[in-house]
């Protein structure tokens, strides 16, 4: 993204404390397949998940609708609580200066952060193939216009995902065995 002028008001908005760098987010969904169902507005990059996730309306949205369930990452821990349990996020990291606990507590611990991240791999997959394009990844223009250019591109992209493939529609029949009548 092109970095704003020193001059320009509420530049540090975008700013974002993990990258260091002018980002902008926005907030997208997938399905368990990690086939894209939503691409939401963006926000500056400087704004929290949870933040991000209410302002969409998100939690009201899963009040609801009972029975869904959200696999998501680290950053919308807390999120659970105020939906009902709808959100599913991996148990926190333990730190290096916690209290010791039982070994097999431990790797109860770390089996179950492996099989939330396992499920979510499909996610982080789908969520990748919209960052290949290169509107999105090296966008050089206006960060007013990438509202308009991400829908643009999560259309696409579903579009893409959901249309057959070349080596299926043009496969050639498998050779009959001798004797039969076609």
């Amino acid at each position: 993204m092109r970095r704003p002028a020193a001059s320009r008001a509420g530049r540090k908005r975008f700013v974002s404390g993990k990258a260091r760098a002018n980002t902008v987010k926005a907030l997208v969904i997938t399905d368990a397949e990690g086939r894209l169902l939503c691409c939401g507005h963006t926000r500056p990059g400087a704004i929290h998940d949870l933040t991000q996730v209410r302002q969409a309306g998100l939690v009201e949205l899963l009040a609801l609708i009972p029975g869904v369930t959200l696999l998501a990452d680290a950053g919308y821990q807390g999120l659970s609580a105020q939906t009902a349990g709808a959100v599913l996020t991996p148990r926190p990291a333990r730190r290096k200066n916690q209290i010791p606990v039982f070994p097999a507590v431990a790797a109860a611990h770390e089996t179950e952060r492996t099989a939330h991240a396992a499920q979510r791999i499909r996610v982080e997959h789908g969520i990748s193939h919209l960052k290949n394009w290169r509107a999105l990844s090296r966008h050089l223009g206006r960060r007013e216009h990438l509202d308009t250019i991400l829908p643009a591109v999560a259309g696409l992209v579903s579009s893409q995902e959901r249309a057959p493939r070349l080596d299926q529609l043009h496969r050639t029949p498998a050779a009959l065995p001798a004797g039969t009548a076609a």
